[in-house]
């Protein structure tokens, strides 16, 4: 049975009913009047199907005719005119007294914010009132299609002239670049004018920040350029060579510094006109690189387009080096980057020679293919390859973008501008300083007197060298069979004392070791300058950064030690009474020439005879002739190099080529000499092995001086027979 409701229960339910009430008024004012009175398509067209209705705003006459074909082909088709439309009285004439403006967005909220490319429309929501902030602007009114269709003017195989007919300039760039080639054969990945411009990445986007808008546009790139599959199996590019940019001087401007200045993608190879770097047409060809570096280094390009480089480049000369061929292109490194082709130790190297070094462009213009070589060879290129940071590379004499001929007057290398440029890192120098060739070689041709003084030195170095080597090694076979019978007891060895021999003073083994010290640090600092890059160099530059310049001064100092044992040694045998028989002894005798022709009879078997050498055999009297030699011709061609670059004005560049020549090939001759003659006889000599310790103790032992010195020793022996007879007469006349 149905319970009645109390008056509490009924004001308790009171506001449910007054809501459902509300609802049911909405639904009978708002949706049934719309069905009611709804005007359908056909009633709007029975008006606005007239080509000739019109009305007038703002003083102009406006069509308000509507093509009933176009409409129904739109993509608004299914629409009635009052879903966008709104406000209007159909029973009034006009419908409305303020039309309304139609408003898109009440459908397409999600789609404005995909065009963030213009910004402004998102701004104004697609109500603007000019072109580029109105959505009918661009897709129209009654006559909006899908872009899905083909025939809409925004499907993508018409976008780029849609866009273009407000864009001209940027979408006739587009249509000449690769990327709408790509876009035009269908290629996947390929851009369109949407598929870039929906990233924020033009200035309005960004306003006055140009970093953030550079970032935008190189993030852009890099996501087809670099990580989509599609487009990099298409594009030459490898990862590595687009990811150099990071390292590079633009981009770590850019990303480090925030630098808006530096330069990004579209710096140099354009927004829109993207073309490969191997068309003509292209801002990246490689004549058209300098203009396209100088939009920002507009003080360099017009030094470089007076150059002969730059000269040639504006010929369309495609030989000739243009910046990306000297600095590179993305992997552009700062100037003082040890790991820059630019870099001052590595110039001469890396840019210079590869142009300067080829025979083919040396016989097609008529160039010397020898200027690197020459230039390597030189003091300043050994010095450079050693590691200096001070000595000239090309760049310091030839300019760096300002390069020009030597004929040219303004060149700086030019007769007349060549003290100049040798003044800049040799103050004071003058036109002798300059005599003589930059770029000298040892050709006939080229400097004979350099020819003939290289010419001789390699006769010397294969007959003398030679000739030691094939008498030591005749020796070393003759002594060792000896020693080897001896051992065997096919020849009865002969019994000597145990008494030594004085053979050096402590003066001399001073002297001795002053000289083969100092000797052997101006060799390896010597070598050091003459050859670089070799194995045992590398070894002693990773000691340190500044080993080239504590190898001038080793070198230096090493000289006046050697110079200055070599004065003491001439008041030595001048001045003392050892000196004196020291020399007397030393010198040369008819004997000597006897001594050698019978050892060399001995030790080819022709004689059984080995002849008595005294206390210095023609070995020791050739090798310490030869060192006197050596020192003199060593000491006043290191001294004039030494005057040339330091005491500039004295001698000229011819003169410093001659000691340069004889300084080098004397210093092989010596040591090789050394090697050969002199450590063998004191080492490697089977009669003294494993040394002979004459030059540390002073004193040699019986058996040595009998092998190496019997003359002297049966001398010795003699003089000490007699003083021992005469010491024993004295005994029996004081009994």
């Amino acid at each position: 049975m149905a319970r009645r409701l109390s008056s509490n229960e009924k004001l308790r339910c009171f506001p449910n009913i007054l809501k459902k009430i509300q609802t049911l008024l909405v639904i009978g004012l708002v949706i049934l009047p719309t069905n009611i009175y709804a005007q359908s398509n056909d009633d709007c067209l029975m008006c606005h199907s007239d080509n000739t209705l019109t009305m007038e705003k703002n003083g102009k006459e406006i069509s308000l005719f509507v093509k009933e074909d176009v409409y129904k082909s739109s993509a608004h088709s299914k629409l009635s005119c009052v879903s966008c439309h709104k406000g209007f009285d159909p029973e009034s004439m006009p419908h409305a007294e303020n039309i309304l403006e139609i408003n898109c967005v009440n459908c397409h909220q999600k789609v404005l914010t995909k065009h963030s490319f213009h910004p402004q429309i998102i701004k104004s929501k697609g109500l603007g009132k000019s072109s580029d902030t109105s959505c009918k602007s661009c897709h129209g009114i009654h006559d909006v299609v899908s872009p899905k269709k083909t025939t809409s003017k925004w499907n993508n195989k018409n976008l780029i002239v849609t866009c273009g007919n407000c864009h001209k300039d940027a979408s006739d760039h587009y249509l000449t670049s690769n990327h709408a080639e790509a876009f035009k054969n269908g290629d996947k990945g390929a851009p369109n004018c949407i598929s870039c411009h929906k990233s924020s990445i033009t200035k309005s986007a960004f306003k006055d920040n140009i970093v953030e808008m550079k970032k935008a546009q190189e993030k852009l790139c890099l996501s087809c350029h670099l990580d989509n599959d599609d487009v990099r199996q298409r594009t030459a590019p490898s990862a590595g060579f687009i990811h150099a940019y990071d390292n590079s001087v633009h981009g770590f401007a850019l990303h480090k510094k925030n630098n808006g200045d530096a330069a990004s993608c579209t710096d140099c190879h354009t927004s829109h006109q993207i073309i490969k770097g191997t068309d003509s047409k292209s801002s990246v060809f490689k004549l058209s690189i300098p203009s396209t570096c100088g939009k920002c280094h507009s003080e360099i390009q017009k030094e470089f387009s007076e150059s002969i480089h730059g000269q040639l480049v504006a010929t369309g000369n495609g030989d000739a080096p243009s910046c990306t061929n000297c600095h590179g292109e993305h992997n552009i490194l700062k100037t003082d980057d040890p790991n820059s082709p630019v870099a001052f130790q590595n110039v001469s190297r890396e840019i210079c020679s590869p142009c300067h070094e080829s025979m083919k462009l040396s016989e097609k213009y008529g160039i010397s293919a020898n200027r690197y070589k020459t230039f390597s060879q030189s003091y300043h290129g050994l010095a450079l390859s050693g590691g200096s940071a001070s000595v000239a590379n090309c760049g310091s004499c030839h300019g760096v973008h300002n390069i020009k001929p030597s004929s040219d007057p303004t060149s700086m290398v030019n007769k007349n501008n060549l003290v100049k440029t040798c003044g800049t890192c040799h103050p004071g120098a003058n036109e002798t300083f300059t005599q003589g060739s930059i770029h000298v070689t040892l050709e006939k041709a080229d400097e004979p007197i350099l020819y003939w003084i290289s010419t001789t030195y390699i006769f010397l170095l294969i007959s003398i060298l030679g000739g030691m080597f094939l008498h030591n090694v005749i020796d070393l076979f003759r002594k060792s069979k000896i020693k080897k019978l001896k051992q065997l007891g096919h020849i009865q060895e002969e019994k000597h004392g145990h008494s030594l021999y004085l053979r050096m003073t402590v003066n001399e083994r001073i002297q001795h070791a002053t000289m083969a010290i100092s000797f052997m640090i101006l060799v390896i600092t010597g070598f050091m300058l003459r050859y670089p890059n070799t194995w045992w160099v590398s070894h002693i530059r990773d000691l340190s950064s500044h080993v080239v310049e504590y190898r001038s001064w080793i070198h230096r100092i090493a000289a006046i030690a050697m110079i200055l044992v070599s004065l003491y040694h001439i008041y030595y045998i001048a001045f003392t009474q050892r000196g004196r028989e020291l020399v007397k002894d030393l010198f040369p005798k008819l004997k000597d020439l006897t001594d050698a022709i019978g050892v060399a009879k001995f030790n080819l078997g022709f004689s059984k005879v080995k002849p008595k050498l005294d206390r210095f055999s023609y070995v020791e009297k050739a090798e310490y002739w030869a060192l006197v030699w050596g020192t003199i011709v060593m000491t006043f061609t290191g001294l004039l190099m030494w005057i040339y670059i330091d005491y500039i004005g004295v001698f000229s560049k011819l003169d410093w080529d001659i000691a340069r020549t004889i300084h080098y090939y004397e210093a092989w001759l010596a040591f090789l000499a050394i090697v050969i003659w002199h450590f063998y006889f004191v080492i490697f000599n089977p009669d003294i092995y494993p040394m002979s310790l004459a030059w540390f103790k002073g004193t040699v032992t019986e058996e040595e001086m009998a092998e190496e010195h019997p003359l002297e020793l049966e001398r010795i022996k003699k003089k000490q027979a007699e003083e021992r007879r005469k010491s024993e007469e004295d005994l029996d006349d004081e009994v």
